[in-house]
């Protein structure tokens, strides 16, 4: 048998313990698939030679216009384990409002390089080096998000600009729940670096 003091200790230490553990289970319980969307008209056709995280550099043409932002973020499971492995794609139009895509009209410029593609470590972290989204005829600013694992696509999505005036006339952003909106509408945020923007997303693996 414990002395006494002991098992008082233990039962203390075990009461105090629970308010940590219960915040624990309640913050994987409320982890909340990041909401799916439309892929649209403007995923490549085909992929461009230079795929890597920066699309403001596209071979040895560098791109000059619009805000140039980091985006980032973490690809977890709903339990907030890391999706180590998985592949995190985007493209979005140039600050004309252009697409690489035939669709397009082949207007966009050439030094954007449109898309990007990075394959995530163990701790599921993501970067990319683009601009801040823009507008143009029919939507608010925004940028396509895919991420794949193996030979599956687990989620296909859209990042929205928080703030921005456009929201509310764009028929995709409009037609979201509130709290699909929340998930998916980040701010764009001045840092030591330039903008940054923060997007996590949670996905079934």
């Amino acid at each position: 048998m414990h002395p006494p003091n002991l098992a008082r200790r233990s039962a203390a230490a075990a009461l105090i313990a629970l308010p940590a553990l219960w915040r624990g289970a309640w913050a994987q319980a409320a982890r909340k698939l990041t909401p799916s969307q439309t892929e649209g008209p403007f995923y490549p056709v085909a992929l461009p030679a230079d795929s890597d995280f920066d699309l403001l550099r596209n071979g040895k043409l560098q791109y000059g216009r619009g805000q140039p932002a980091w985006v980032e973020g973490q690809v977890l499971d709903p339990q907030g384990r890391a999706v180590g492995g998985a592949t995190v794609e985007i493209w979005q139009c140039d600050e004309a409002g252009h697409y690489h895509h035939p669709g397009d009209g082949g207007r966009a410029d050439p030094a954007f390089q449109g898309f990007g593609r990075v394959n995530v470590g163990a701790d599921g972290k993501y970067r990319f080096r683009t601009i801040k989204p823009v507008q143009y005829s029919g939507r608010t600013p925004h940028i396509h998000f895919k991420v794949k694992l193996g030979g599956r696509e687990l989620l296909t999505t859209q990042l929205y600009v928080e703030g921005d005036a456009g929201n509310e006339r764009d028929f995709l952003w409009r037609n979201l729940p509130a709290d699909a909106r929340a998930a998916l509408t980040v701010p764009f945020q001045r840092g030591a670096d330039g903008l940054r923007a923060e997007f996590p997303i949670v996905v079934n693996a």
